[in-house]
């Protein structure tokens, strides 16, 4: 039997583009309506490997579908792209208890 998800994080990644502010806001509504707990990682996986991660509540995502690009904002890592860096990020990731995430956009 698979471990119960509940704790996600939601990130952005690659451009800005019409409708992330909505997706972020529709994960963290959906994720607290299911009883999880959603953590918004600032600056795509940069943030992630620099452990730039905050717990995210309904009024953190209030008035945000009309506001243009991310409020969680969006980085470019090469990092990441490194074993290194994805273990560091996985790091952050398992301190914090999150087992699943939720990427939002492309290239990145």
């Amino acid at each position: 039997m698979a471990k119960k998800v509940t704790k996600i994080g939601v990130l952005t990644s690659g451009g800005d583009a019409p409708g992330m502010n909505a997706a972020i806001r529709a994960v963290v509504r959906t994720g607290i309506y299911y009883g999880m707990e959603v953590f918004g990682i600032m600056r795509g996986y940069s943030g992630m490997i620099d452990n730039d991660i905050v717990p995210m509540h309904s009024r953190s995502v209030a008035n945000i579908i009309q506001r243009g690009g991310t409020v969680l904002k969006t980085a470019r890592c090469k990092e990441f792209f490194q074993p290194e860096g994805r273990q560091k990020a996985y790091n952050n990731l398992k301190q914090l208890g999150i087992d699943g995430l939720v990427i939002i956009g492309g290239d990145g």
